[in-house]
């Protein structure tokens, strides 16, 4: 495995000191390298990389919206808050 040498400033170290005091990684190479893993894979690139962005947010929005009429389940004609 390839080392690495980063430096990081005193807040950031801190928060992995307390993350792994808090027991949420069991020790700080374990914190550090998932940490590390988090953040690169939010840089991976998308599923529908081919669409470009904003490109598909009306048809979305509208794609996600429900017709009340056209509800599937039966609640009767009562009004409900």
């Amino acid at each position: 495995m390839p080392e690495v040498e980063v430096s990081l400033p005193d807040r950031i170290d801190s928060e992995i000191d307390r993350l792994v005091h808090e027991g949420e990684f069991l020790n700080r190479e374990q914190a550090i390298e998932e940490l590390l893993t988090m953040g690169v894979s939010a840089y991976a690139p998308a599923e529908d990389a081919d669409e470009q962005e904003g490109e598909n947010l009306f048809t979305q929005m509208t794609d996600d919206q429900k017709d009340p009429a056209a509800r599937e389940d039966d609640q009767g004609d009562d009004y409900t808050l």
